[in-house]
């Protein structure tokens, strides 16, 4: 059964900016405005980073990134909220086998699905893409570790690269975008590995590692001393260890995906540079930490997440001055929406 519907009261209100989004991205239709408004939602309340980031883009293109995200968010709840297995892989069929006429046909009754349907048909994103992450998602119902690289990049290919493809069609190129479809993949990449090196304590609470065994085991690591870091909440000398090899790693996925954000159109490439500045930022200040990722969760502060991506957009936008000021203003404003609602 699926679990985005709308509340018993009905679809809730747009608010005046979502409208404005709505507006100018020709969506016109009631329905299929709650529903774009419902993904929008969602993306504000997970996906912090990731909303700020958009915020950045031209309004049209904002609501098929919520969408995008909407439909990722689903899932992922689907897989790591409060049920079984057996109840995660009856839900994760249920979107499957919802999410395949919903492409075919262009629309949904669930609100998530519409917006992602409409998204689908308006961009001429690849359906296959959606059918390769649920592959994804439904490995962490029965996997939780990964003995090699290859293992995990299989993995991760479903649940990050191919966001990344996903996006490239709304975002926009100004090439033929199977030049840029390489480096699209390998920052969706570069943001999972950075999650995972995060989150290595409470993907620990979820009975999983994801970071290759092998790799781990060359510095003497392995599950039973990360969950002895778990329990005491510092890392141990070998951990540090390997967790700086693991963060050198990720900066190389980082260095190959850069190249692709001049080969966006122009007006999504503060946007993209944003979300990357604020990302791999995660990475410092896990070094700053001593690598130690169980005494404190790595997050970039307010202050520095406005100053970073400013930064990076005045960079991006050289030789555009005038296009900076409103832009900076919609970062301030999103960062300000950020700190009131607590979105992770």
């Amino acid at each position: 059964m699926l679990t985005h519907r709308f509340p018993a009261g009905g679809p809730p209100s747009v608010s005046a900016l979502t409208r404005r989004e709505l507006a100018a991205a020709q969506v016109v239709e009631p329905p299929l405005r709650a529903a774009y408004a419902r993904c929008r939602e969602l993306n504000a309340q997970h996906g912090r980073t990731y909303f700020l980031a958009t915020r950045l883009l031209p309004a049209p293109r904002r609501p098929a990134v919520h969408a995008l995200y909407g439909f990722a968010r689903y899932a992922d709840d689907l897989v790591d909220g409060d049920v079984g297995v057996r109840e995660a892989e009856a839900g994760l069929a249920a979107l499957d086998a919802a999410l395949r006429p919903a492409l075919a046909d262009g629309h949904s009754d669930e609100p998530v699905l519409a917006a992602l349907a409409d998204t689908v048909a308006r961009y001429g994103i690849e359906p296959d893409l959606f059918t390769r992450f649920l592959r994804s998602m439904r490995m962490d119902l029965t996997t939780t570790d990964y003995p090699t690289r290859a293992a995990l990049s299989e993995y991760v290919h479903g649940s990050a690269e191919v966001i990344g493809l996903q996006l490239l069609p709304v975002l926009g190129t100004v090439c033929d975008p199977a030049e840029a479809a390489p480096h699209a993949a390998a920052l969706g990449n570069a943001f999972q590995l950075t999650n995972f090196l995060r989150d290595v304590g409470e993907d620990l609470d979820r009975g999983r590692v994801y970071l290759p065994a092998d790799e781990l085991a060359a510095h003497g690591v392995d599950r039973d001393l990360l969950l002895w870091c778990r329990r005491v909440g510092h890392a141990d000398p070998k951990v540090r260890r390997a967790l700086a090899d693991q963060v050198e790693r990720t900066r190389g996925v980082y260095r190959r995906a850069w190249p692709g954000i001049p080969l966006l159109r122009p007006e999504s490439r503060p946007c993209v540079a944003a979300a990357f500045t604020l990302y791999s930022r995660i990475l410092d200040v896990i070094a700053e930490a001593g690598y130690d990722v169980f005494a404190s969760r790595a997050v970039v502060g307010t202050s520095r997440r406005v100053a970073l991506a400013t930064g990076t957009m005045m960079r991006t936008w050289a030789g555009r001055p005038h296009r900076v000021p409103p832009l900076r203003h919609r970062l301030v404003v999103a960062e300000a929406a950020d700190t009131t609602k607590g979105w992770r």
